[in-house]
């Protein structure tokens, strides 16, 4: 339990009242002071002062002062007076508690205005200081606008002065060209005078002039075709022709070795067909390879559609009937539609072209045997 210090001193005025609390070994660091217009409470562990005041003071402006043992207040009236006595008369345990409780909410409500109030100040002076910085950037810009400004108009005066100048140089070569001609003229006319007080005749005279007058003209017209702009380049056609290829891509991108091997197949392929069918001349030059038609026929097949699956085939075996696979490929799209004998037929002229021995057995198993074989 704190010891209560009652052995204090104070003094007034009209306008202010100096306490003198003595507590041994007190520091700032351990003294915890609460004061307000009706209260001051000083906790200094063991030691606590406790005093409920007569009348409100200025707990703004009042000061305490620590050190030698003794804690100073000066404490300024709100009212300039004089006290009967120090603290309250007659206060009851209950009253005591009721100012401790109004103090505090008077305390955190200074507390809480003061923080705001500094908030404040502080949104202020941050509002000012976001002010002038965009003060001094509108007025860096302007800045920088106008020496902008001033150098287009700088470079604008430059370039008219340049156009200026090469339009007089333009205008003094023009009129040097036309002085130029001028002396060209009068010499022409000073000589024809010279041969006319010589006495020569008139034809010579004339065939004379003639030829100097042509001459003049010859440099009159050459010095105009110097200056003048050369006519444009008449209209032509240029043909291109590109060497034949068998295979469409560029020939940075093919092996011949490998072309020339395929074209040698293709040409002993062609010879083993039947080329001679009414049916090739509509068609594509892939279009007559049997194993495009095979592959064709297989789509078709994938798709369910066995009749023109068969038709791909036909023409397959019409091209090339060495090929085993087109006959069984056949007879399944027979056997999809049901036409048992011609998938018969077609198997067993599979099983001919391989050499295999046929034994008498079902059609059916045959057909499975056929796929099994072939991995269809």
């Amino acid at each position: 339990m704190p010891l209560q210090v009652s052995d204090y001193s104070w003094q007034q005025t009209r306008t202010a009242v100096f306490i003198s609390v003595p507590l041994r070994g007190v520091s700032v660091r351990d003294a915890d002071v609460f004061c307000t217009e009706n209260y001051l409470k000083v906790n200094c562990p063991p030691f606590l002062f406790e005093v409920f005041l007569y009348a409100p003071i200025d707990d703004e402006s009042s000061k305490a002062k620590i050190g030698n043992d003794t804690i100073v207040f000066t404490l300024h009236k709100k009212e300039a007076a004089m006290w009967e006595t120090l603290s309250l008369s007659g206060v009851d345990k209950e009253m005591m508690q009721r100012i401790r409780e109004k103090s505090i909410l008077q305390a955190q409500k200074s507390a809480k205005e003061a923080m705001e109030a500094k908030a404040s100040a502080r949104r202020e002076d941050q509002k000012y200081t976001l002010n002038v910085m965009m003060k001094i950037e509108e007025e860096e810009r302007k800045r920088i606008e106008d020496m902008k400004e001033n150098e287009r108009i700088k470079a604008t005066k430059e370039l008219e002065t340049w156009k200026e100048h090469q339009r007089k140089a333009e205008e003094h070569k023009i009129v040097q060209r036309e002085e130029k001609l001028y002396q060209q003229e009068k010499q022409i006319e000073e000589e024809r005078k010279k041969l006319k007080h010589k006495g020569l005749t008139r034809n010579s005279v004339s065939r004379n002039l003639a030829t100097k007058g042509r001459n003049s003209e010859i440099i009159f017209f050459e010095k105009l075709k110097e200056d003048s702009i050369p006519a444009p380049r008449s209209v032509g056609n240029i043909k291109i022709n590109f060497t034949p290829r068998v295979f469409p891509t560029a020939l940075r991108e093919s092996q011949v070795a490998a072309e020339e091997e395929w074209l040698h197949k293709q040409a002993e392929a062609r010879r083993a067909m039947n080329t001679d069918i009414a049916e090739l001349c509509d068609l594509k030059e892939e279009e007559k390879n049997p194993e495009w038609l095979k592959d064709k026929g297989n789509k078709l097949f994938a798709t369910e559609n066995y009749l023109a699956a068969i038709n791909a085939y036909n023409l397959a075996i019409r091209l090339n009937n060495k090929i085993p696979l087109l006959y069984l490929n056949r007879a399944a799209c027979h056997l999809k539609l049901k036409n048992l004998h011609k998938a018969i037929e077609d198997s067993s002229k599979a099983y001919r072209i391989m050499k295999l021995p046929l034994r008498l057995i079902h059609p059916t198993k045959l057909y499975k045997m056929m796929l099994r074989r072939f991995g269809i």
